[in-house]
């Protein structure tokens, strides 16, 4: 995928979008290889690189020197970087600075959270040139206002609610919406109405397209395993199995050989 019109045509044949969120370059030159359509470089590297409990603590700063290595690492690659908290809340000014700071990094899209005081704004980055990505459901930036990491749209007042932050979304330009930690059945409602495609985070396989945490798909925190997260591979026990395969092979003294070392 290289353009946002890309997303859209997915949609259109009905053909599924892999979307992944990673941080640092060597990662990213990992993904440019796969066969992953887009990446996210998400704010949750507060959590996953810094070990904060919430997203808060992520700064425009930080989003950027994120978004820098991952550009250079996967120069192939559809990447949309996340506004951290507050960044966009502020006055027309320093909201555009804040993104004017992630797009010069090399990413080709924002996303921001939320729809309620937002749609002006995002139709005024569309006007500016700016692709926008939306977020509802779960959006851990409002972690405190919801009462924690909880699944949204429990009742029909609520699933109401968010299906009209979806529609104002799209008509304010947004040109798809991840839907997180939200019922099956709302999911699919969301994408059967709107143009523009879904990227579900424990919303369901009826979405458009599906995105997790690279660190979460690959099994590299053990610990970590909500619901809506599979571990397709068990990389901690590989890594661990290697370092381990170092650290007996160098108190051993077969590490290094004569073939890695210089005469």
């Amino acid at each position: 995928m290289k353009t946002i019109f890309d997303f859209k045509k997915k949609k259109e044949s009905k053909q599924k979008i892999s979307m992944l969120t990673c941080y640092d370059h060597w990662s990213a030159k990992i993904l440019n290889k796969s066969s992953i359509d887009a990446i996210l470089v998400g704010d949750s590297v507060a959590m996953v690189m810094y070990g904060h409990q919430t997203t808060l603590p992520a700064t425009v700063e930080m989003m950027a020197y994120h978004c820098e290595a991952v550009c250079k690492g996967a120069p192939d690659k559809f990447i949309v970087g996340d506004l951290p908290f507050l960044s966009y809340r502020s006055s027309l000014e320093e909201n555009i600075k804040a993104v004017h700071r992630i797009m010069q990094t090399g990413v080709h899209a924002v996303k921001l959270e939320g729809a309620h005081g937002n749609l002006d704004f995002i139709s005024h980055l569309v006007q500016s040139g700016v692709p926008v990505m939306g977020h509802l459901g779960l959006t851990p930036q409002s972690v405190f206002q919801l009462g924690g990491f909880k699944v949204q749209g429990k009742s029909s007042e609520a699933q109401t609610e968010i299906l009209n932050q979806a529609l104002a979304l799209e008509k304010a330009g947004c040109f798809s919406i991840v839907l997180e930690c939200v019922p099956s059945n709302l999911a699919t409602l969301i994408t059967n109405k709107l143009a523009i495609p879904t990227i579900g985070i424990g919303a369901g396989a009826s979405t458009d397209g599906q995105i997790l945490v690279l660190q979460d798909m690959l099994g590299l925190n053990s610990d970590f395993k909500p619901k809506f997260v599979r571990h397709f591979i068990n990389g901690e026990k590989i890594l661990l199995e290697g370092i381990e395969f170092f650290h007996n092979e160098t108190i051993n003294q077969t590490f290094p050989s004569n073939k890695e070392s210089f005469e």
